[in-house]
């Protein structure tokens, strides 16, 4: 629907619609999916739409994230058969040596086993790979737990930026950009930001050895730390993990190396452009299931384990494309910008997306993950395209402002069970982290801006 003026009806049944969404949201108690699909419904037909007219805006929004949610749920499928293999494992117990028992190499050597474990995109699975492996060595140096908490959040945050993570899936779904496009214009940034995180980590390593110096009690007696110790507890809990499945594995240097070559190869495809991420992951999916598993059964009952995963993030993605479909086709979204527009100088609407980015870690903390990119972005988008501000620019402006503060927010589940390992507070997670998180995200934001990737 293309309008010319703000139509008041669709202007407040939509920004009621969002309001609505976004506190169903934060109330916590319907899923994501029963909030993005009775709301949008309710709000279309109180503007007098009909049946067909909610068909054809469903089938316009199932269309735009359709890759998108076959990416999703094989790049989930492939990274549970390479954790499964233990792909990971051996990287992760290299770095715990490499630190030596040293403050400031722990600290970077967090940083690194962070970015490591966050490579299949789940926050939970990196916390249970990370948490129990480093807090014997955080307490055995007398170091903080909530540094730990800090690094590692901080270090799967930036990595979190790859094609089948939450955020960037979110992203496209919302802006309807294919998510490998997306990132190859964020890969730039994305190094920036884990070079810039390794200064940080060293900075903070300083800060805490001075700590530990001035409360040298905690420590000082316990002498040296033994850290094979605890790389072979790491591997040892690896193991136990994996019981049930050591079995079934078809395990063995070459398979090892077989299924390091294989995801190299899958993503210099992917980020080649040459195939789409969908059909990447699915050609993956489709090697490394016969590579690590001996029989179809033992393959069948693989995908059934990791199949709630996948569908979980498929069924809020496609219940996304109802929210987005209805508001956008109606004309809601449209109605509200051009209300926006009435109201905002020019001088600050072609700013929008930065001032929106600048706030993204305190949105993210007042609303959640989905509230913002399913609701804030494309409204800010809106707006600001009006202003002759393009959609890249507003998806990496609110993207980079939010997404490092992914594990600070409460509404993130994965969260919880960090704190959780760490047997650790989230008040004194959040006074401690918080404030630090947030002026990275605005660094990072002003280095996208200076690096072109997000245009002023």
């Amino acid at each position: 629907m293309e309008l010319t003026e703000p139509d008041t009806l669709l202007t407040t049944i939509g920004l009621l619609s969002i309001a609505a969404t976004v506190g169903l949201l934060i109330w916590g108690k319907v899923s994501p999916v029963v909030a993005m699909v009775v709301v949008p419904l309710l709000g279309a037909i109180a503007t007098g739409a009909t049946f067909t007219d909610l068909q054809e805006w469903f089938d316009g929004g199932l269309a735009s994230v359709m890759s998108v949610v076959v990416m999703f749920i094989f790049a989930i499928i492939y990274f549970g058969i390479l954790s499964d293999a233990g792909l990971f494992d051996p990287v992760i117990r290299g770095l715990i040596l490499a630190t030596r028992g040293r403050v400031v190499l722990v600290t970077v050597g967090t940083v690194l086993i962070g970015a490591v474990a966050h490579l299949d995109g789940a926050g939970a699975t990196t916390f249970l790979l990370t948490i129990p492996a480093l807090l014997p060595l955080y307490t055995a140096l007398g170091m903080s737990r909530y540094l730990l908490l800090l690094l590692l959040a901080l270090s799967a945050s930036i990595i979190n930026m790859v094609p089948w993570g939450g955020p960037l899936a979110r992203t496209a779904t919302t802006t309807g950009i294919d998510p490998a496009e997306l990132y190859r214009e964020l890969l730039p940034v994305q190094g920036a930001a884990m070079v810039l995180l390794l200064c940080l980590a060293v900075v903070l390593g300083i800060r805490e050895k001075r700590r530990i110096a001035v409360h040298s009690g905690v420590a000082a007696s316990s002498g040296p730390v033994d850290v094979r110790k605890i790389a072979d507890d790491f591997t040892a809990r690896q193991l136990a993990s994996r019981k049930e499945v050591q079995r079934d594995i078809a395990g063995g240097r070459l398979v090892y190396w077989t299924n390091v070559l294989l995801t190299a190869a899958l993503l210099t495809v992917m980020l080649g452009g040459w195939l789409s991420p969908a059909l990447t992951f699915l050609i993956g999916v489709a090697l490394a299931l016969p590579l690590n598993f001996r029989t179809a059964k033992i393959q069948t009952d693989r995908m059934k384990v990791y199949a709630p995963n996948a569908l979980m993030m498929a069924a809020v993605i496609i219940a996304a494309a109802v929210f987005l479909g209805v508001l956008r086709d109606s004309g809601m979204l449209e109605s509200i910008a051009l209300s926006l527009l009435a109201v905002i100088p020019d001088a600050v609407g072609s700013y929008l997306h930065i001032i929106v980015g600048f706030l993204g870690v305190p949105l993210d903390i007042m609303t959640s993950t989905d509230a913002y990119y399913f609701s804030v972005l494309p409204l800010v988008d809106a707006t600001a395209s009006q202003f002759g501000v393009a959609t890249t620019s507003t998806a990496f402006a609110l993207l980079l402002g939010n997404i490092i503060g992914t594990f600070v927010s409460p509404f993130s589940p994965a969260l919880w069970l960090a704190l959780g390992l760490a047997e650790a507070n989230m008040g004194k997670h959040l006074k401690y982290s918080f404030f630090i998180t947030w002026a990275f995200s605005i660094v990072l934001l002003i280095i996208a801006i200076l690096m072109g990737v997000v245009q002023v």
